[in-house]
């Protein structure tokens, strides 16, 4: 119940206006958001590079309602990209097809998703493209396929939570492209997704087998210790080198997890969100893990 509540908040929009204009919730966000600025994204950027840990850049904002924000949501992957090259950090980028224009016309957001692959691939730089709500999974993998006949650095995200991603998956394995799962934050309907949690982390495990197994230097993103510890033990049962895959996990989350996974020898990415649209994805990240509610509320308080 908490989650549904929380998930249909992130989408509300007078409680979106009352947070986005409150001084202190900004303040708590800062834990889980880098910022709104893209410096302030390759500062965060730089401190995780320290602790040995790689970055995806993840510019917050999606369901653009016009050309023009469209337009300007590939500037600011564009410039990114210039950024992480001249800053020298080790991180990729991850974009939205909504920010993209995918809601305006799919001709509109395949323009502006070559243009940033032309740019990624010139400077050697991988670019995941993100995975919103069911309603997006079809021409996303769809996209994400064409898209890889012409670049070799992109890849996408499969929901485990969804019922079709293991032949989606099955789809970008023979393909060679690379994917990056996840158990999914987007409240779904029962005809297309597992309701619940036993439901869906059985199907991450699966998919996470196959993944490692077949994949093409897949993430595995989870903060999740039970999954974790399997997915290690699958790797050391199996011959499975640390190298040939990575996990993920959010900015701000379960830190002592990532720095222990580094210490163990395993290749750990953080992805790294800003922008000025962080209320959305701040809220579906509470829904996700009830801890990450109570610290932002404690810090309300306080």
């Amino acid at each position: 119940m908490l989650k549904d509540t929380l998930l249909y908040l992130s989408q509300n929009e007078r409680v979106h206006d009352f947070v986005m204009q409150n001084r202190m919730a900004r303040g708590a966000s800062r834990r889980f958001v880098a910022g709104e600025d893209i410096e302030d994204a390759i500062l965060a950027t730089r401190e995780l590079n320290k602790r040995g840990i790689q970055v995806a850049l993840d510019y917050l904002g999606e369901n653009v309602t016009s050309e023009e924000e469209a337009r300007g949501a590939t500037k600011v992957y564009l410039s990114g990209i210039e950024l992480i090259k001249r800053a020298t950090v080790n991180a990729n980028i991850s974009v939205k097809l909504t920010a993209l224009g995918l809601d305006i016309s799919q001709e509109l957001c395949e323009e502006n998703l070559t243009t940033i692959l032309e740019q990624a691939q010139k400077n050697s730089l991988f670019v995941c493209i993100d995975m919103e709500s069911s309603e997006y999974t079809e021409r996303t993998v769809d996209i994400t396929w064409r898209m890889h006949k012409q670049f070799e650095y992109v890849g996408t995200v499969i929901q485990s939570c969804l019922y079709r991603s293991k032949k989606d998956i099955e789809q970008l394995i023979a393909q060679g492209v690379r994917v990056r799962l996840v158990k999914g934050a987007y409240k779904e309907p029962q005809d297309v997704a597992y309701q619940s949690k036993s439901g869906v982390d059985h199907s991450y495990i699966q998919l996470m087998m196959l993944l490692l197994a077949r994949g093409n230097y897949p993430a595995i993103a989870t903060h999740d210790e039970t999954i974790l510890n399997a997915a290690c033990k699958y790797a050391r049962d199996h011959g499975i080198s640390k190298e040939a895959f990575e996990f993920q996990m959010l900015y701000g989350i379960r830190r002592d997890l990532q720095d222990n996974l580094v210490r163990r020898g395993y290749d750990m990415r953080v992805y790294v969100p800003y922008g000025s649209q962080w209320y959305p994805y701040l809220m579906r990240r509470m829904a996700e893990r009830p801890a990450n509610l109570m610290f932002v509320l404690s810090n309300v308080l306080r």
